[in-house]
């Protein structure tokens, strides 16, 4: 939907207690029901957020931070949004609020170029302000994604002097970026300094384990996880998996379904491909009977792994239904088939 200007300008505006003046401070819950922040929450393009903007300006908004933290939030995160207009609306800030620096943050540390979050935390130390508990997982988050380990250290002194280590997601962000940075033993070290350990900082440096190939160490610190949940097991089932212990991971799927954990879309993916490549045709029959019974069947990831499976286990028909019966199909579809046909093909001759 786009607004008209006839729209916005024939909003039911509020009596003048709405208009905005410089240095005033109106009541939080006359701003959140504002005519303007309402259509703000359901922008769907820049172009919607521009009008809106200028209809923000107009009744004096821009002269509250609450306003403008929503102009930045939607520029900066929204999948809609445009972060150099975030940037815009940021630096006509005179003095961003906590909330602000934080919203910009998290905007870089998601974009292409995260390095720019560290860069703008350093400004808001410049600026005088504090940051929290908020500030540091898109921090170091960054850190993790341009393999900045250095500025992820400083980070980290930086926690520890406001004394927000003991905060879970903090906590949680530690671990996965030193894991993501190849420093396992720093990992490690946040870990096991902390009194508080949840299934979810437990599978971030199950993750990190994985991911450098250390099987074993992910697999006894699965093992002392007090309760798992699927995406712990996930983690290790496709450790296992890209480790090439495709036995491993099919006989821990099996232990899943004795502990009663349901799994998920990416459980089956990860056990589709196991199947695949240990020839284990029955469980890859029971795991198409599970995606049947749940109404999945237009799910191209699961089909598409489905289609593997049946090719390398040597059901070719089976597979050639299944990629006939497809009403969408991708690159993968094809490949699968393809890949799966010619593994078959070589097997039949070498017999």
């Amino acid at each position: 939907m786009v607004f008209s200007s006839s729209s916005l300008l024939s909003l039911p505006i509020l009596p003048s207690i709405f208009h905005v003046l410089p240095t005033s401070d109106p009541p939080y819950k006359l701003l959140q029901t504002h005519p303007s922040l309402t259509l703000l929450s359901k922008c769907k393009s820049m172009q919607n957020l521009k009008q809106v903007h200028a209809h923000i300006i107009k009744s004096g908004l821009h002269n509250t931070h609450f306003a403008l933290s929503k102009l930045v939030e939607f520029c900066a995160v929204s999948p809609f949004g445009d972060l150099s207009y975030a940037l815009l609306v940021f630096q006509s800030i005179e003095n961003p609020n906590q909330i602000i620096w934080n919203t910009i943050i998290r905007g870089f540390s998601l974009s292409s170029k995260p390095i720019q979050a560290v860069e703008f935390y350093v400004l808001m130390l410049l600026s005088g302000v504090e940051p929290n508990s908020y500030t540091f997982p898109f921090l170091l988050k960054s850190c993790a994604k341009f393999a900045a380990s250095h500025e992820g250290k400083q980070i980290h002194g930086h926690v520890l002097k406001l004394g927000l280590d003991s905060d879970a997601f903090v906590h949680t962000s530690l671990i996965n970026m030193y894991a993501q940075n190849g420093e396992l033993d720093n990992a490690r070290l946040v870990f096991d300094k902390s009194s508080f350990r949840d299934v979810v900082s437990f599978t971030a440096l199950i993750t990190g384990y994985v991911s450098r190939g250390c099987m074993d160490d992910a697999r006894h610190l699965f093992d002392e996880i007090p309760v798992r949940d699927v995406v712990s097991w996930n983690a290790m089932i496709s450790g296992y998996a890209q480790s090439g212990r495709f036995e491993e991971a099919l006989a821990l799927f099996s232990e899943m379904r004795k502990a009663n954990v349901s799994p998920n879309e990416s459980t089956m993916v990860v056990v589709l491909s196991a199947c695949a490549q240990s020839g284990s045709l029955e469980l890859g029959k029971w795991v198409g009977s599970w995606i049947e019974n749940r109404g999945l069947g237009s799910n191209l990831r699961l089909v598409n792994g489905l289609i593997d499976m049946y090719a390398k286990c040597g059901a070719l028909d089976t597979a050639r239904g299944l990629f006939d019966g497809l009403q969408q199909r991708d690159v993968i579809s094809w490949n699968v088939l393809t890949v799966g046909m010619a593994v078959a093909m070589v097997a039949t001759t070498a017999a």
